[in-house]
Order: C-alpha cells, then sequence, then structure tokens
C-alpha cells in the first residue's frame, strides 16, 4: 500500500463510526492517482461533512501527500446509486429548519408614512 492510500486510510477510519467497513483502490493513470474511497452508508455524512468541508478537506491534505512524493493524487468517494434521499426544496429545508426569509420592518415602522 502506498503512502498516499495509507494516509486517507487512517484519516478516514479516526472520522468515522465503522472504520471495517472502510475499504480503499489506488487507481494510477495519466492523469495522476485516483484513490476511491468506499465508506459504511451510515458514515457517509461524516465523510461528506457539512456543505463538503470535510470531503474538501481530505481531498486538500491528500494533494499535500501527493505533492511530497511528486504525483498528482485525486479522491473519490464512492456514493452507490440511489444512495442519496430525495432532494428536498427550499421551501421544505426552510419549513424543517426554521429559516426563511425573515423581513425586518423596524425601518419601515420608524417612517411615518
Amino acid at each position: 500500500m502506498s503512502k498516499d492510500q495509507e494516509f486517507i486510510d487512517y484519516v478516514v477510519k479516526a472520522l468515522v463510526d465503522h472504520p471495517e467497513s472502510v475499504k480503499t483502490e489506488r487507481t494510477v493513470d495519466e492523469m495522476g492517482v485516483l484513490i476511491t474511497l468506499y465508506v459504511s452508508p451510515e458514515d457517509m455524512g461524516q465523510i461528506i461533512g457539512r456543505s463538503g468541508q470535510t470531503a474538501r478537506s481530505l481531498r486538500t491534505l491528500l494533494r499535500v501527500v501527493g505533492a511530497k512524493n511528486n504525483a498528482r493524487v485525486n479522491l473519490k468517494i464512492y456514493e452507490p446509486e440511489g444512495s442519496r434521499g430525495p432532494r428536498r426544496t427550499r421551501e421544505e429545508h426552510e419549513a424543517m429548519t426554521g429559516e426563511g426569509e425573515k423581513t425586518d420592518t423596524s425601518i419601515i415602522d420608524d417612517l411615518k408614512i
């Protein structure tokens, strides 16, 4: 196992609840190195993170490891077909989270119209 693959295995296993289900595949082609990461569906949210921030950070760290070894390394997180739930509309999201357009009427109230 190469350094980049060992690195991603180590970090991801430390992040997830099911480290025994973490698996990586490494392929090399003319574009560089591609590491495909497989995790348990229950751990997918932890690996992707809020707004994809954890996945983005993993990719950045992996590029640093690759640069140290003079290789261009990319990370692909395997997502099985149909693993995503149905996409929510903006209205559904706002209703669930309580977020939405909030209008500040204090300025209008201060105007004596």
